[in-house]
């Protein structure tokens, strides 16, 4: 007989957003850098990240043992544009587009490479996870190539946006009062 698993997606995100609100704080207070617009940045991230893992991970439904059947190898999605689901690409682009002002507002990244990188990093973890889900635990998640040029294009265009964004005074400010002192590395202890 199979044995099933069902993580829901509220009783594990409002526990684990609020504990890295409270990290956060901590950790802000002791590095002396405490002041409300970084702690309002901080605790976005934090939404913002309880979000994504909301978005690409939960619910999760798993199986496992003798009966669990066949991994569903339709719901990896090898095929680049092909086997795309248009609707799915868009809201995979805009879940990435506020990543490059978390990146430059809380961890001090600045430069387009590097955010492109990240995105791209993070679609690949989460495809990856969502895959081996699929292979070793039956997950439900599907496993596509289209949210990995998605997530990495929405990297993009979000460093572009927020590029521009930064060329009016008012939002250039508040970003200049929430994000580390240039040159003053971000550490997590």
């Amino acid at each position: 007989m199979a044995t099933h698993l069902d993580i829901p997606a509220l009783p594990v995100l409002l526990p684990l957003g609020a504990t890295l609100m409270v990290v956060s704080w901590v950790l802000l207070r002791r590095g002396g850098t405490l002041t409300v617009p970084r702690l309002a940045a901080t605790w976005f991230a934090v939404f913002y990240a309880c979000a994504v893992l909301g978005a690409t991970m939960l619910p999760m439904h798993l199986a496992w043992g003798p009966g669990a059947g066949d991994a569903q190898l339709y719901r990896f999605i090898l095929v680049p544009i092909l086997e795309m689901r248009p609707m799915d690409f868009v809201l995979n682009t805009v879940m990435t587009l506020p990543l490059a002002a978390i990146l430059h507002t809380v961890f001090g990244v600045r430069d387009q490479r590097r955010v492109v990188l990240t995105g791209f990093a993070l679609s690949a973890a989460i495809e990856v996870t969502q895959g081996l889900l699929l292979l070793t635990l039956h997950g439900s998640r599907w496993a596509d190539v289209n949210d990995l040029m998605s997530n990495t294009l929405g990297a993009y265009l979000g460093y572009l946006l927020f590029q521009r964004l930064m060329r009016f005074a008012p939002f250039r400010r508040a970003v200049e009062s929430a994000e580390p002192a240039r040159g003053t590395p971000v550490t997590v202890r």
